[in-house]
């Protein structure tokens, strides 16, 4: 098997799991380089981590041997790191969001489309076990129509996590909670239960943190299937507990509790699973295994090899982040 070639830009807070899954992979994958801003955490992540060091992003674009840039580094920097990458038809891997707006992350998304280049999105949750097992039964109609589906993420992130410059404004992040926790969990709902029609939603910044975005959001919602649906989302819930997807359908109910699932159907019938992953809910964000992470990495690297579009794409990062502009607006039809 070609291993592909792949080109690490940015080491932050996101960039452990990557690493450790790319180790995982080390049969079909081939790290490159690593590239970065700051000298100083490049030198010793790619040390422990065992990658070579490259001297920028024009030298990675430049690389014959780099196959897929996977880009780490802060939302507002994804738009031109993507047109460049684009133009130089490297395939993307990128962290969500997508962007700081709709409007950058519509760009990005063309730009892609526009150079035949794919275009991956980091939404690991999608292929943890347990959601994988309820969108199982979700979408053979196990559960029968759904009645509603809601999201309820009450984390925990103490101030000096929003001390970090830029961290929770617009300008760099593009949000608060809604975009830079919650879309993990957004995404599997609409996966679960579609698209939203109608929003009704607030946001808020509470007295537990002093920053620019929300740490609280709630919305009430449509789905175009016709259910019902409903939105928590806030970093201010001391000291964090593990977020909580519901789906009720005409058959039963499943509870998402973390990695926990629990279903009832109606005919007396119980099913219970669990797997090892968590979530980062409490005051160590990066407290999650990389799994989740690995199996992503390695779909994205077969969609290539195969030709093909990986399980998460652009345009399903897009729909989520329309969902998140609509609950930040306070309301919003079809979009």
């Amino acid at each position: 098997m070609h291993k592909t070639g792949i080109a690490i830009v940015g080491v932050g807070l996101a960039a452990t799991p990557h690493a450790l899954a790319l180790n995982d992979l080390r049969d079909q994958v081939e790290v490159v380089s690593v590239v970065g801003r700051s000298r100083e955490r490049l030198e010793p992540f790619a040390h422990q981590y065992g990658f070579p060091l490259g001297e920028s992003y024009e030298g990675v674009l430049e690389d014959p041997r780099v196959d897929v840039v996977l880009i780490l580094t802060p939302p507002h920097t994804h738009l031109d790191l993507v047109l460049r990458a684009a133009a130089a038809r490297k395939h993307v891997l990128l962290e969500k969001p997508l962007d700081i707006s709709i409007s950058r992350a519509e760009l990005l998304v063309q730009a892609c489309r526009d150079a035949g280049v794919r275009l991956g999105v980091v939404f690991q949750n999608r292929f943890r076990p347990a959601v994988q097992r309820l969108a199982s039964l979700v979408h053979c109609g196990a559960l029968g129509p759904l009645a509603y589906a809601g999201l309820d993420l009450r984390w925990w992130r103490p101030q000096p996590y929003y001390d970090e410059p830029g961290r929770g404004t617009y300008a760099r992040d593009g949000g608060g909670v809604l975009m830079t926790q919650a879309i993990h969990s957004l995404d599997p709902l609409m996966w679960l239960a579609g698209d939203v029609s109608s929003v009704t939603g607030i946001t808020a910044t509470t007295l537990l943190h002093s920053m620019e975005a929300e740490d609280f959001a709630s919305a009430a919602l449509r789905f175009e299937s016709g259910a019902s649906g409903y939105v928590l989302a806030t970093t201010a819930a001391f000291p964090g507990f593990p977020e909580r997807i519901e789906v009720a359908g005409k058959n039963g109910t499943a509870v998402l509790e973390g990695s926990a699932l629990r279903v009832v159907f109606q005919d007396g019938r119980t099913d219970e699973f669990r797997d090892p992953s968590s979530s980062g809910f409490s005051a160590k964000p990066m407290d999650f295994s990389h799994t989740a992470h690995r199996e992503l990495i390695k779909d994205f690297c077969a969609a290539i090899r195969e030709d093909r579009a990986p399980s998460i794409v652009g345009e399903d990062a897009l729909r989520v982040q329309r969902l998140i502009e609509r609950i930040t607006l306070g309301h919003g039809g079809t979009s």
